[in-house]
């Protein structure tokens, strides 16, 4: 049982798979829900400091390497991206955008994207890690009512009747 959870708390760690992979993966696995839902988060959350102070500096280390450069250049252009476009969205409000950022779980919007995004925007390290978290919740409580199959009953209701 411990190695299940040890694989759910990898997975969550893992970049774009993140928790938004991990919880269906321990629904799956028949695992509990709210110790599974705390692994993925704590899994989740563990690499945002690392992110936060020293992806950057790596990325932009890399960018002009030969065999790394195109692949960190592209990892600069997304946290570029998705932070002008954060803050351009949001204006004083970046730390509800980066939340939500965070939280809708879409591929390319969980705690490592919005982590870097933090960083090149140079958004305050307490503020990043608050937002990536509270988003990090959100996102595991949609994960795990999805994968309980809560919304699939919910539509039912809404269906239209023939």
């Amino acid at each position: 049982m411990l190695t299940k959870y040890l694989i759910v708390f990898l997975i969550s760690m893992v970049p774009i798979v993140e928790l938004r992979g991990a919880i269906p993966v321990a629904t799956a696995m028949g695992l509990d829900p709210v110790i599974s839902y705390i692994i993925c988060i704590i899994g989740n959350m563990l690499p945002v400091p690392f992110i936060y102070f020293f992806a950057r500096k790596v990325l932009l280390w890399g960018k002009d390497k030969k065999y790394i450069g195109k692949f960190f250049s592209l990892c600069i252009e997304k946290g570029e991206k998705g932070g002008k476009k954060l803050q351009a969205k949001a204006g004083k409000g970046l730390f509800i955008a980066l939340m939500l950022f965070v939280g809708i779980p879409l591929p390319g919007t969980g705690a490592w994207t919005g982590t870097l995004a933090a960083s090149f925007l140079d958004m305050g390290f307490k503020k990043s890690i608050i937002a990536v978290m509270l988003g990090v919740v959100i996102a595991g409580i949609i994960m795990g009512l999805a994968s309980m199959g809560v919304f699939g009953g919910i539509s039912v209701l809404f269906a239209p009747k023939s």
